[in-house]
């Protein structure tokens, strides 16, 4: 098993309500993208569900294609995150979608997590193997 971590910088935020509830309890969309320094050298876009039971809380889930070098690899991957986010940390973790590894990081498998305090970087680690 590999480790890898680092720095995910957020490039870009768009998220928009598709739900309201009564007591500002919302279910929103975000797209994001970020840039990734460390083990992970490249660019992720994400996808995140989120809902806010609440206006300083919320959980999310997503689906991100990382593009870049991994362990000195070159290709992509995807992640499925599936965190929380309590007014001052967001918190996840995240795991490799067996199967989704291109180029160079074809048969990748892992998982990790990444903590973000409020604002736009988070740290990330992955352990992480290849299939022989």
């Amino acid at each position: 098993m590999m480790h890898a971590k680092g720095i995910a910088e957020t490039k870009k935020w768009d998220e928009k309500p598709y739900d309201e509830f009564e007591g500002g309890r919302k279910l929103t969309r975000a797209s994001v993208t970020q840039s990734f320094t460390g083990g992970i050298e490249g660019e992720g876009a994400v996808e995140y569900l989120m809902a806010y039971p609440n206006e300083n809380s919320a959980s999310y889930v997503g689906l991100q294609k990382v593009t870049g070098r991994l362990g000195g690899r070159a290709g992509s991957f995807v992640l499925q995150l599936s965190g929380s986010y309590d007014g001052e940390m967001a918190r996840a973790t995240w795991l490799v979608v067996v199967g989704s590894g291109t180029g160079e990081l074809q048969g990748l498998r892992g998982e990790g997590d990444f903590r973000a305090p409020h604002g736009s970087q988070a740290s990330y680690t992955l352990d992480y193997e290849f299939e022989s």
